[in-house]
């Protein structure tokens, strides 16, 4: 990721974008659908195409027709260094501005383009070199290297286990604030005590207190089971 730093500001915008959500996508392990792709970035299959063909030209995708397009290691490195910049920002945002939790993916989202690496640093050293951001997800380092973490969700959870919040999706700020009413953050020990029935909620145990919790939040809450 060091030397992609140098020349950074040759992509545009709209090229960045699609090299983060290619990466969200898991698209630096295997082929994302064209679809797939439109589909998270909101915007046509056709558009996609012109895009990713420019990118695949200029050595940042892979890209197969039937199977789909894959970031290179080159184009994995403009997108973790994107990613990077979010997930300080929001850390930034959070700790220092006073934002909730709910509130920093926008703005992140429009200054993870413009910093310069050198107010990146800054941000990095003032916050106590963070691993996590304030959703649970790793903040990938200047190396271009990613905490590994668990995606289990929580409605896979089985009866009489106790998991420990890892991260939750970020991708929706009602979603954010329900997650937080109900005490579902990042380092919460949940028990759980009833599994989900014909798409029913789950019941749980959270600082002693019984809680249900509906099945599409669950969906949204990462755990590792506490041993």
């Amino acid at each position: 990721m060091v030397e992609q730093l140098e020349h950074r500001g040759t992509f545009t915008r709209s090229q960045q974008d699609y090299l983060k959500a290619l990466y969200q996508l898991h698209g630096d392990q295997r082929p994302v659908p064209t679809r797939e792709l439109a589909q998270r970035l909101g915007i046509s299959s056709p558009s996609v195409s012109e895009m990713v063909t420019r990118l695949s030209a200029q050595g940042l995708v892979e890209h197969d027709r039937y199977r789909g397009q894959q970031l290179t290691r080159e184009g994995r490195k403009v997108a973790l260094e994107l990613v990077r910049h979010h997930r300080l920002l929001e850390m930034f945002l959070v700790q220092v501005l006073g934002y909730s939790w709910d509130e920093v993916h926008d703005e992140a989202e429009r200054l993870e383009h413009v910093i310069s690496e050198r107010m990146e640093q800054r941000i990095f050293e003032l916050l106590g070199r963070p691993e996590l951001d304030p959703h649970g997800h790793a903040i990938p380092t200047l190396a271009g290297k990613v905490r590994p973490l668990s995606d289990r969700p929580l409605s896979q959870c089985r009866v009489g286990e106790t998991v420990v919040v890892q991260g939750v999706s970020d991708d929706d700020a009602g979603r954010l604030r329900e997650l937080e009413r109900r005490g579902l953050l990042p380092g919460t020990r949940i028990e759980v005590i009833a599994e989900s029935k014909f798409e029913g909620p789950i019941a749980v145990r959270i600082k002693g207190r019984r809680a249900s919790v509906p099945l599409g939040l669950a969906r949204a809450v990462f755990v590792e089971e506490v041993r």
